[in-house]
């Protein structure tokens, strides 16, 4: 039995979920969609470079939902991700899934994403464990702050050894899927990276390194 894990957006799914959040709040009227889907594009640019500031965008991003109760976002987000998400999860992603437990391998979402939106839509392609930027709640509802260490490039190897640590876990063996080049520290930490529909830059080095390039559809 081997840990298998997966990053989530534009790897698990054809997009990405803050983005997609981000259109969301547009709707709800929390935002005026254009000026700040704007913003969101110029941010997510910066992250398909490799230069984003992930509190940046974590700021930005979870500016409408300050003073809003965790229970009124998980309201609002469970019929997101059926609608919206849902739609959006490659088929190849649950096969290679099914593979894996078939194995009797232990499945871990790990996501620059927040688990206000991690969990629910891992919950719905089966798989349970998950690491995401956990936000921070005050009297109840979200300050619009994160808490810990964001899982973000580097910050993804720290979360996830001190998960290895409480779980008594370790990477021999393992697996990581992804899409994007700011999971290059992660993926040259296990012994199995896979590439999954690759930026330019993850596909030139999976491919000067011989890892495995998926294309799921």
């Amino acid at each position: 039995m081997a840990l298998v894990i997966f990053d989530l957006d534009d790897t698990l799914i054809h997009g990405d979920c803050a983005t997609e959040w981000c259109r969301q709040m547009g709707r709800l009227g929390w935002v005026d969609p254009e000026s700040f889907m704007h913003r969101n594009d110029q941010l997510m640019l910066a992250y398909s470079k490799g230069e984003l500031a992930m509190e940046d965008y974590m700021a930005f991003s979870l500016e409408p939902m300050i003073g809003r109760t965790p229970e009124e976002i998980e309201h609002l987000v469970e019929p997101w991700v059926e609608d919206i998400i849902e739609p959006l999860i490659y088929s190849d992603a649950t096969k290679t899934i099914a593979q894996h437990r078939k194995r009797g391998d232990r499945i871990l979402v790990i996501s620059a994403s927040g688990t206000h939106l991690v969990r629910p839509i891992a919950a719905r392609i089966g798989i349970d464990e998950v690491l995401g930027i956990e936000l921070d709640i005050s009297h109840g509802v979200y300050s619009g702050r994160t808490v810990g260490v964001l899982t973000y490039r580097e910050g993804k190897i720290t979360r996830l050894l001190q998960w290895l640590e409480e779980e008594g876990e370790s990477l021999e063996g393992a697996y990581f899927y992804s899409d994007s080049r700011n999971d290059l520290p992660l993926l040259l930490k296990v012994e199995h990276p896979q590439v999954v529909n690759p930026d330019p830059v993850l596909r030139e080095h999976a491919q000067k390194a011989g890892w495995p390039i998926h294309h799921w559809v």
